[in-house]
């Protein structure tokens, strides 16, 4: 069982915080505005802690790092801005995808990110 400290317990307040996903530098930027002296390591124990207890879900981004968000939600997409790299969650569903499989395959799950800019990056320009 894990010391339930202050580093923890603001690494995942900001979890319940965010908007999207989020990889362990943007915890730790959007942490140690609370926790000044938390580290990177800190940072990457604890999320490898709050997803091995459940806590947290692993959101595998192809093509880069993976991101992590509070685990039990509804199914959902993500948004990732191409301009300042955020992840952003998307609510609700298309539904099936299965008609778009190859004949005689059976679709399992489905993962749908889009990729564009965000409306702050939108609104710098």
């Amino acid at each position: 069982m894990e010391r339930n400290t202050r580093q923890r317990a603001s690494i995942l307040e900001t979890f319940q915080r965010s908007s999207g996903p989020l990889n362990p530098q943007e915890v730790l930027s959007m942490t140690h505005r609370q926790m000044p002296g938390l580290g990177i390591a800190t940072v990457y124990r604890n999320i490898k802690s709050f997803v091995e207890s459940g806590m947290l879900q692993v959101v595998p981004v192809p093509g880069e790092a993976d991101r992590y968000e509070l685990a039990g939600k509804q199914h959902h997409h993500h948004f990732i801005c191409v301009k300042c790299d955020k992840a952003y969650e998307m609510e609700g569903c298309p539904g099936s995808l299965a008609n778009l499989a190859p004949a005689g395959f059976k679709v399992e799950r489905h993962e749908i990110y889009l990729y564009g800019r965000c409306k702050d990056c939108l609104k710098r320009k």
